[in-house]
């Protein structure tokens, strides 16, 4: 086949048949080769443009829609398709939880190589949308187009957005009407800024030239309905930013700290940064059964909260801890899981590689009157080793929450050697969480695992198994 007519190709008539890693949808050809399609739900009956051409599966685009799922819903956000998040918000929130059970059941039996295990229904979220506390947002002097308003005559007035990257175009932002994933004010803010930045004549952000005014928003709300506005600008223009700050202060209650960095970096990260308190204290503070966090604009914290906290309050029965054992909770980040069940515990030992984030868990820690929790910084193949375990109690019940990439396997090598009578393993990654139970499953059998919903409307699911020691 030539390189032009790949190209070119076009599949017809293609059951839909369930979803696949990152939400796409899978169908087959009449040949039986694999199609795997952007743009579509399960269900669905499609034409595809294909854009990869495998020897063993196609990767494409759903360009028609011949028959409609019959699990097709109508998004509610206008946005829907062009900002690149909330992906399945046209297909019925029960069978995203059918598909993401099944997502993670397929991986540990065919990743993991284990059949018999008890899977928990899926705990789906009392909240489909409004679930997060954090967004971030850019500015940007160059909105993105439709294909209407670059073909038509009409002056579609201001270029300047605040809103999202639109996705594989770093320089192109989508200006947000609505989103539906944080509860208001945030979009009343977010349009109140556009609008007074607009009516005023401040400079949104050029990404190309890298110059300008107004570069990112962020918002962070806790459960108390208390907000914190942080604001990356490029440089420093002293009366227009307090200017901009005493209006959202007036027009906006809720704000009960607004902070800023000046950022004049080629990148938009806040970590390297400082932070200039305007007003307030520069950080929300959050209540989870009864312990206290403080939140500052670097924080890790989980976005989805309510959900976060079925997530700890699952770990810790999976755990199901009598008082008197010795807990390693790996990969920790701001020890929220360990603290949550050191009051369940004798000692809890933490490790995180994140030196902001260890400190912020030995804050917390003492914030919490918790005198049996220990934390330590570093790499985690590197500090987690015979060493350390020689010189530490040995662990009964070990908890490890990696990032997507899942455990190194020194990491996994290392568990195996401490040998915990129970080990709870928390993954935003089934994938590679089957990967690391198959090296485990010798010497440790899989109990039963509980995929957990924390982000609605999108194909990612986290889960927590649980492992006894042979």
């Amino acid at each position: 086949m030539s390189r032009k007519k790949k190209r070119d190709l076009t599949l017809e008539n293609i059951k839909l048949l369930t979803a696949g890693a990152k939400g796409v949808a899978i169908g087959k050809t009449e040949e039986g080769k694999t199609v795997m399609v952007t743009g579509a739900i399960p269900g669905d009956i499609v034409n595809v443009r294909v854009k990869k051409a495998k020897s063993k599966y196609y990767e494409g685009e759903a360009i028609e829609v011949l028959e409609k799922s019959p699990y097709r819903v109508e998004p509610k956000c206008i946005h829907f398709g062009t900002c690149g998040g909330c992906k399945w918000q046209n297909m019925s929130y029960e069978k995203q939880l059918d598909f993401k059970q099944e997502e993670v059941y397929n991986n540990i039996k065919r990743i993991g190589g284990i059949d018999d295990f008890e899977t928990v229904p899926i705990l789906g979220s009392e909240e489909q949308y409004f679930y997060r506390n954090k967004m971030e947002f850019s500015f940007s002097n160059a909105r993105w187009l439709t294909q209407y308003e670059i073909s038509s005559e009409e002056n579609f007035g201001s270029k300047d957005a605040l809103g999202f990257h639109i996705p594989g175009m770093w320089s192109k932002i989508l200006d947000l009407k609505e989103c539906f994933l944080q509860e208001d004010p945030s979009n009343a803010i977010r349009l109140a800024v556009k609008e007074y930045g607009v009516n005023t004549g401040l400079d949104f952000f050029d990404v190309r030239n890298q110059e300008g005014f107004l570069r990112t928003l962020m918002m962070r709300q806790n459960s108390k309905g208390e907000w914190m506005v942080l604001f990356q600008l490029y440089r420093e223009e002293k009366e227009n930013r307090e200017k901009l700050f005493e209006f959202l202060l007036e027009k906006f209650p809720q704000i009960k700290t607004l902070v800023y960095a000046i950022n004049p970096k080629q990148n938009d990260s806040i970590y390297d940064l400082n932070i200039n308190v305007y007003f307030g204290e520069g950080y929300l503070m959050e209540e989870m059964d009864g312990l206290q966090f403080k939140i500052g604009p670097k924080s890790f914290f989980q976005t989805n909260y309510k959900q976060a906290l079925e997530l700890y309050r699952k770990t810790l029965e999976f755990a199901d801890l009598k008082g008197d054992e010795v807990v390693y909770d790996l990969y920790t980040g701001t020890g929220t899981i360990a603290q949550y069940v050191a009051r369940n515990a004798k000692q809890v030992i933490g490790i995180e590689s994140v030196q902001e984030a260890i400190d912020a868990a030995i804050e917390h820690a003492a914030l919490n009157g918790l005198t049996n929790t220990t934390f330590y910084c570093g790499d985690m193949k590197d500090i987690f080793n015979d060493e350390f375990m020689a010189s530490h109690p040995k662990a009964d019940v070990l908890i490890t929450d990696p990032p997507r990439d899942g455990m190194h396997q020194k990491v996994v090598e290392q568990i195996l050697k401490l040998s915990p009578e129970k080990v709870v393993y928390v993954s935003c990654n089934s994938a590679t969480q089957a990967r690391d139970l198959a090296l485990m499953k010798d010497h440790y059998t899989l109990v039963k695992i509980l995929p957990v919903d924390m982000f609605p409307q999108t194909h990612h699911v986290e889960n927590i198994a649980l492992l006894i020691k042979k």
